[in-house]
């Protein structure tokens, strides 16, 4: 099966130029990364700010190209200025800000904007943005003005917009940055509904580590470079190392990390609130 993303040996560096148009400096913001994500699957990149994980990201469409390296996407190279409209046709972006990303001033307009931009007849756009909408819980407000509903809402009407394009794979960066938990809840929700119900690949590049724990794999990016991956379980086991890169753990990992340095016959990398209280139960019963 081929990969629908893969970067090989990918470095991006942001360079700083002088009034005469030369290199002052530059910064390798992505540094020798691979990377490879099948059909189908749910990934997880972190990373504190500066680590190079929104950067990547913006490899994924073609947004930002490689300095060194490559990136594909389906197969095809990034590079290639004649299969750009395929990349983003292929990997969908959804952005911090869905402000930046909401352009019509009604709900259903502004979902149908990509698919007419990609020259889609008009009676299939009608039943790509109900199905975009409904997709993500969104469709009961498809004549609202996008400007009167919440930050979760209006971030969901974004990634409506996005799936109406019929991508294989959905590139999230930082979509719940800006939200608060509930609107960080409904759309990680949809992201995790897209993935288990309509098969679409999932990137989420995110800071909050409760948002991975049911990833398929989690990739940790520091200083540009991956740091580690693993399945959640894996990665959350390593909690002194993540926090000797400033990053943290769920929090009931971490209080399942705690008790267990206390001398509690806990196992490693608990990451739900239900396996705690099994560990618990099962430590009470040990003789």
């Amino acid at each position: 099966m081929m990969s629908i993303i893969k970067a090989s040996k990918l470095v991006h560096e942001y360079q700083k130029l002088g009034e005469d148009g030369r290199v002052e400096s530059s910064y390798r913001a992505v540094d020798g990364v691979d990377l490879e994500v099948e059909p189908g699957q749910f990934i997880a990149i972190l990373g504190h700010n500066g680590s190079g994980k929104s950067t990547l990201a913006k490899h994924l469409n073609a947004i930002l190209l490689p300095s060194e390296g490559s990136v594909h996407v389906d197969g095809k190279d990034t590079r290639d200025a004649e299969k750009l409209w395929e990349i983003r046709k292929t990997a969908g972006m959804v952005f911090q800000n869905p402000d930046n990303q909401i352009i019509g001033t009604v709900v259903d307009e502004d979902v149908a904007f990509g698919p007419e931009n990609m020259g889609v007849p008009t009676d299939k756009i009608k039943k790509r943005v109900e199905e975009g909408l409904k997709t993500v819980g969104m469709w009961k407000y498809r004549s609202h003005s996008p400007n009167k509903l919440s930050g979760g809402q209006k971030q969901r009407v974004a990634i409506a917009g996005v799936v109406a394009m019929h991508p294989k794979c959905i590139v999230f960066d930082e979509p719940t940055a800006m939200l608060d938990p509930i609107g960080r809840k409904e759309v990680i929700e949809a992201a995790k509904r897209l993935n288990r119900e309509e098969g679409v690949t999932v990137i989420l590049i995110t800071h909050y580590m409760e948002e991975v724990v049911e990833a398929d794999r989690v990739i940790v990016m520091d200083q540009g470079k991956v740091l580690m991956q693993g399945t959640p379980r894996e990665v959350f086991s390593e909690v002194e190392l993540l926090k000797e890169h400033r990053l943290d753990v769920p929090q009931v990992t971490m209080l399942a990390y705690e008790l267990r340095k206390s001398g509690m016959d806990i196992p490693k990398g608990i990451l739900t609130m239900e396996e705690l209280a099994d560990a618990l139960v099962q430590e009470k019963k040990a003789p």
